[in-house]
């Protein structure tokens, strides 16, 4: 088995993303479409994903998550899923943020452009921090830059890039040739809900 087994996922907006990779390369991928469940079926994408790929959790030598910013529900779960798998396998999770997977495999003036909360859209510059924009307002604030992500072109008249690199596949790339070590932390543009998340924490390695 390759020694640099990567298993990546996403669940920072309306999907579950999960993929692995060796040398570079996505060994095996699966998608969810839907915000609802995650959850329930992160854990089980994640072993079918291995499963697809001939793989165990003991081939594993890092963990990669995507950080949002996004979903708040889906956040948590796949970071405390990340942090998780990280402790119970003693390999390291990384944190990937989303317009960095989003823009792999892009040109690098590329606008980041994600579906927010309350009719906001998650806007990213290039080498830029992540701001909400309300959706009427994202043409005027993007101009004609090229744009990529969930919510574009959201009226912008420059150039729409498709992904170059599936979500999942992206995390995990990304995470397999990070080497800071700094644990996954999600990325928040206001403060999380004060109400409990109705999503039970993932269970893993059961």
């Amino acid at each position: 088995m390759a020694s640099d087994a990567t298993l990546g996922f996403d669940c920072s907006g309306g999907w579950c993303a999960v993929a692995v990779v060796t040398d570079g390369v996505c060994r095996a991928m699966r998608t969810h479409e839907g915000a609802t469940g995650q959850a329930e079926i992160l854990m089980p994408m994640a072993e079918a994903v291995l499963a697809d790929a001939g793989m165990t959790w003991g081939d594993l030598v890092q963990i990669g998550v995507g950080v949002g910013p996004g979903n708040f529900t889906g956040l948590r779960i796949a970071v405390a899923a990340a942090r998780g798998l990280a402790l119970a396998l003693g390999v390291p999770a990384v944190g990937v943020p989303l317009a960095q997977a989003r823009r792999l495999g892009l040109p690098g003036d590329v606008w980041v452009l994600e579906r927010g909360p309350a009719g906001q859209v998650i806007v990213t510059a290039p080498a830029a921090a992540p701001v909400l924009v309300p959706e009427q307002a994202v043409a005027a604030h993007v101009g004609a830059a090229p744009v990529t992500g969930s919510a574009a072109p959201a009226g912008c008249t420059g150039t729409l890039w498709p992904a170059a690199v599936p979500l999942a596949e992206a995390v995990a790339r990304i995470a397999a040739t990070d080497r800071t070590g700094a644990p996954p932390a999600p990325l928040y543009l206001r403060p999380p809900d004060a109400a409990p998340s109705r999503e039970a924490v993932p269970v893993l390695l059961d």
